[in-house]
């Protein structure tokens, strides 16, 4: 299992790869070629380097940007809007969430999808003057091979052997790489949380080093089957020099007979809990009801939103190992939220108790 990897479950089902870095590299060699700042780090900010053809030269280790704490590898769909989804993909990620994701590509030691690897980890990019390879930091470290000596994508799709990552052909828009990817199959996860891709999935990616450490990347997402609209995505991508990738091996499959679905709690149960919980002075818990789950609106952890049902009265994040318990006084009026994670306990206070 890579060192970088971390696969937490939380409460006997939350299952997602959380990607942090090493402390020291096991390999201590510096990479040739990179230009260096006077006390010998690499100067990110120096011009892009460019192949013998004139061409940029993409290669190198990158670490993919974020979107904040938990970005669009957990949730492709974190700045859309509720109309841009197709109801039965929304209905479809609300179950897998119910079900703590115990059957996610990466519960079972499978590819994800090629969003899930362009928006988490680092990635390593090999560039020929016909073939480029990008190498991936993941459970069981899949690769791409995008071909870019001229051939085009099948006009018919239908032609494609479906897989998870799909059939990738790139071309140069001046100095931005263009790779289009069609082919997919309809088993991948386009995230952590759970919204699907179909085999109708087609998708474009522009890669441009617009200096020697600093790439902007964006993918537009046109699956006609899951939205309702071509899906566009930025975050920029930054190199990391004197790094290698590391071999990442999933067995996590030996845990599968473990993992299981959240528990379904009465409405009315749950209409109990809504309302709003004091932690402390300019500090308030907005805790609403969305269909089996509740959503629970914490600026001092705006991650965690969506938490689903362990048990009637406790509630598991959807995106961390944070939890929250409800608690009722003698008369069966809830007055408290108590909220646990890694050892850390803070007590909530209802701010007008109701039964």
């Amino acid at each position: 299992m890579n060192a970088r990897i971390m696969m937490p479950i939380a409460a006997a089902a939350l299952v997602c790869a959380l990607s942090a870095p090493a402390a020291a590299q096991w390999v201590n060699y510096r990479t040739p070629g990179v230009p260096r700042l006077p006390d010998g780090k690499a100067n990110l900010s120096a011009p892009a380097p460019r192949t013998a053809d004139g061409k940029p030269d993409l290669s190198g280790v990158w670490r993919a940007g974020r979107t904040g704490d938990y970005g669009y590898d957990f949730n492709i769909a974190v700045n859309l809007k509720f109309e841009d989804i197709q109801p039965w993909a929304e209905t479809l990620r609300q179950q897998r969430v119910q079900d703590f994701r115990k059957d996610s590509p990466l519960a079972r030691c499978l590819p994800v999808s090629v969003p899930f690897l362009n928006f988490r980890g680092l990635s390593q990019i090999v560039q020929t003057p016909g073939l480029i390879v990008a190498l991936h930091e993941s459970p069981n470290s899949p690769h791409r091979t995008i071909y870019t000596d001229g051939r085009e994508l099948p006009k018919d799709i239908g032609d494609l052997n479906p897989t998870w990552l799909g059939y990738s052909v790139g071309r140069w828009e001046g100095d931005t790489l263009v790779v289009n990817s069609a082919g997919f199959n309809d088993l991948g996860w386009l995230d952590v949380g759970g919204h699907p891709q179909t085999e109708s999935l087609r998708i474009t990616e522009r890669f441009r080093r617009r200096d020697f450490g600093h790439m902007e990347y964006e993918m537009t997402l046109d699956d006609p089957k899951v939205f309702t609209k071509p899906v566009t995505l930025r975050a920029d991508k930054t190199l990391v020099p004197d790094m290698v990738i590391l071999e990442d091996i999933c067995d996590n499959e030996r845990s599968g007979v473990h993992l299981v679905s959240g528990v379904k709690v009465a409405p009315e149960v749950l209409a109990k809990y809504a309302g709003t919980y004091e932690f402390g002075p300019g500090r308030q818990a907005v805790v609403t009801v969305s269909a089996d789950q509740l959503i629970i609106q914490d600026s001092a952890h705006p991650a965690d939103r969506l938490f689903v049902a362990r048990s009637e009265t406790i509630f598991l994040s959807s995106v961390s190992m944070a939890s929250v318990e409800f608690v009722k006084n003698a008369q069966g009026s809830v007055t408290q939220m108590v909220r646990r994670e890694g050892g850390k306990t803070e007590n909530a206070t209802r701010s007008a108790a109701r039964n």
